[in-house]
């Protein structure tokens, strides 16, 4: 009984290590449209040996199965598969696999619906050897929606493109980001080229129009037109020289307008700088009262006057520079009395 604990033991530390070392890569969420065809990528990374360590035998690992089965933890033994590679007559016909036995194990589904298809779905891949089977078990939750709004995105930003020029159109999905299996409309006349992608190149004016993109086999409405136009070569060599030109002179104009501000602060500058410095010289003092000696005496007696009779001298200031203080020269005159 010790034994058979024991090699339980070893089985699940095996199966621990094969699941670390055999990853299995796949998106956690897909949206389907309804009656459209959606793609699940997926990838996984056999191990090319595998190491028996109770008995130390290193047993060399080839993949001789790989399944898909819905809503199921490890898809083994007799659980239902929508794809196996060892029963392909038994398939459901609405599922592809379009990957491989060494690490592709994409899967794509035909005409989606609802009631068979809205499932989690997940990846089992089978060896030469029991202890190295291994399920991707996060599986893939695909969900079915019966209308998407579809979008046009460019390559380019600008819708006016020259001739010569290529551009891709890619139509796209809010409900999934896989591959859309779409039809593609030009002016409302349906081209032969399809997928999620539309190549156009090298480009002539016959290119122009509005472009629309549609799922197949769905009652889906089309894509919101995309508009392109296809202008002649010389004139797609010119179209940004306006721009450029009103670029240029707007620059130009913004140098202009800096420098008249620089000069226009400068010469304020100076004018405030003169101001101070002629501000700053004390103006000259000129006395407000300035009498010449005063006396009163009679010529002909020699006698002194009445202080009423006395008549002022005349005062003259002279100023020798206008930046220096003025020199005052005052002339006294002689005051004589009148009799």
């Amino acid at each position: 009984m010790a034994g058979w604990d024991k090699k339980l033991l070893w089985c699940f530390m095996l199966l621990l290590a094969g699941a670390a070392a055999q990853p299995v890569m796949y998106p956690p969420h897909v949206c389907a449209v309804s009656r459209s065809t959606v793609t699940l990528p997926c990838t996984f990374t056999p191990n090319d040996t595998f190491n028996h360590t109770p008995s130390s035998v290193e047993v060399r690992i080839q993949v001789i199965r790989v399944r898909w089965c819905q809503n199921h933890q490890i898809c083994h033994g007799s659980t239902p598969n929508v794809y196996d590679s060892r029963s392909p007559n038994d398939n459901n016909h609405r599922y592809r696999y379009l990957g491989d036995l060494k690490k592709n194990c994409t899967l794509q589904i035909i005409n989606v619906n609802k009631m068979e298809d809205e499932a989690t779905l997940r990846f089992r891949m089978e060896v030469n050897y029991t202890l190295g089977h291994f399920t991707g078990t996060s599986g893939v939750n695909v969900t079915v929606t019966e209308r998407t709004k579809l979008k046009i995105v460019s390559s380019r930003d600008n819708r006016h493109v020259a001739e010569g020029q290529t551009v891709t159109l890619q139509c796209s999905a809010n409900c999934t980001f896989n591959q859309l299996d779409v039809s593609w409309f030009r002016d409302g006349h349906l081209l032969s080229e399809s997928g999620p992608a539309l190549l156009l190149g090298p480009l002539t004016a016959e290119d122009s129009g509005n472009y629309t993109c549609m799922l197949k086999n769905t009652e889906n409405l089309p894509s919101e037109p995309y508009s392109l136009s296809v202008t002649d070569k010389k004139e797609g060599q010119h179209g940004d020289l306006p721009l450029i030109v009103g670029v240029v002179l707007g620059v130009l104009l913004a140098v202009v307008a800096l420098i008249v501000v620089l000069l226009i602060i400068k010469r304020k500058r100076a004018a405030e700088k003169n101001q101070r410095d002629v501000g700053g010289e004390e103006p000259p003092k000129v006395p407000e009262e300035v009498y010449s000696n005063i006396v009163t005496f009679d010529p002909q007696g020699g006698g002194h006057l009445d202080v009423e009779d006395v008549s002022y001298a005349s005062v003259q200031f002279q100023q020798q520079n206008q930046r220096r203080a003025p020199e005052l020269s005052v002339i006294y005159s002689s005051v004589a009395s009148r009799g």
